[in-house]
């Protein structure tokens, strides 16, 4: 068994099947097999599955359990010997496996490779980025970064991404690690609910000293953030939670302190500028009201830590 692509669903039963087929249309003479976990769909995803794609590995999760301990679940089963995360967004284009897995051999410390990433009309959308910091997220945070590092920050502009390069880490989009990296590192950490576990486990790859590549001459198309878009309001929750968790794994509590205080001031503003477009006369304000809602959420899980110390 060459590859075990692995793909978490949550209510994408179309871009699913898309995704699937892409798998068997391009994988040519890999041998490999496909393990679809799926988190509690409710859209008739696991029905689909087993009507369409019988020979697909099947794992039914009767509670969402997130993508981290999806992945896991498949990881624990799977025989090849490499693993494709792949998104159920996602769409592999042809020879892109071929061309990682002939990668793979052929650069023996290389631990993951990631391709170039598209957007469905062939467009470039961001693959590789360097490791996070308490400096680049207040850069992001503060919107100051397309100010001062243009507007693709933190990924590098299409003019860079052309060529093969070592990398912090490749998006979690198409990911293809090897066996060993895996046995050596673990895991993805499962204190990830969703969003950074693949920076998480790029740096740990990095730290053990196997090497992240990005292969631009494979390619995915991918639509982007379709389970989380089923969960709007809490998204922006989600992927800051996880930013704070990677800064306090690997760089201290202090930084994540830190963190906290910029993420909290400019959440406030932030709030207080999209209540003030209320008052603006617009056809459709359910946009502005789902922002709204986020960062209240966002404040008051900044605000209910502190809150809890206090009354201690």
């Amino acid at each position: 068994m060459n590859v075990s692509v692995i793909v978490i669903n949550w209510n994408t039963r179309e871009l699913l099947a898309a995704c699937l087929r892409s798998i068997y249309e391009t994988a040519g003479d890999l041998a490999h097999e496909i393990i679809v976990a799926d988190n509690a769909s409710s859209d008739g995803s696991v029905e689909m599955i087993r009507r369409d794609f019988p020979a697909v590995r099947l794992i039914v999760n009767r509670e969402n359990r997130g993508f981290v301990r999806a992945n896991n679940q498949a990881l624990s089963i799977a025989r090849g010997r490499y693993f494709l995360l792949l998104n159920s967004d996602a769409v592999l284009l042809p020879g892109s496996l071929q061309r990682m897995v002939q990668f793979m051999e052929t650069h023996p410390r290389a631990g993951i490779v990631g391709p170039q990433i598209l957007n469905p009309d062939g467009s470039f959308q961001s693959s590789y980025m360097d490791f996070p910091s308490l400096f680049s997220e207040l850069l992001l945070m503060t919107k100051l970064s397309k100010l001062f590092r243009g507007p693709y920050f933190p990924s590098y502009p299409p003019h860079r991404s052309q060529e093969t390069r070592a990398v912090d880490w490749m998006q979690g989009a198409c990911l293809l690690i090897r066996r060993e990296t895996v046995a050596e590192i673990g895991d993805l950490d499962e204190d990830f609910f969703m969003y950074s576990e693949e920076v998480d486990w790029c740096w740990r790859a990095r730290q053990a000293g196997w090497t992240v590549y990005y292969l631009p001459a494979a390619t995915v198309l991918h639509w982007g953030g379709q389970s989380s878009s089923r969960a709007p309001i809490k998204r922006r929750v989600m992927v800051y939670e996880s930013k704070r968790r990677f800064l306090e794994k690997h760089h201290g509590p202090r930084v994540a302190r830190l963190f906290d205080g910029a993420l909290l001031v400019t959440s406030i503003c932030k709030w207080g500028l999209w209540k003030l477009l209320l008052l603006l006369p617009r056809r459709d304000r359910s946009w502005i009201g789902d922002n709204i809602r986020s960062y209240h959420i966002l404040i008051r899980d900044l605000i209910a830590p502190r809150r809890e110390q206090e009354t201690v």
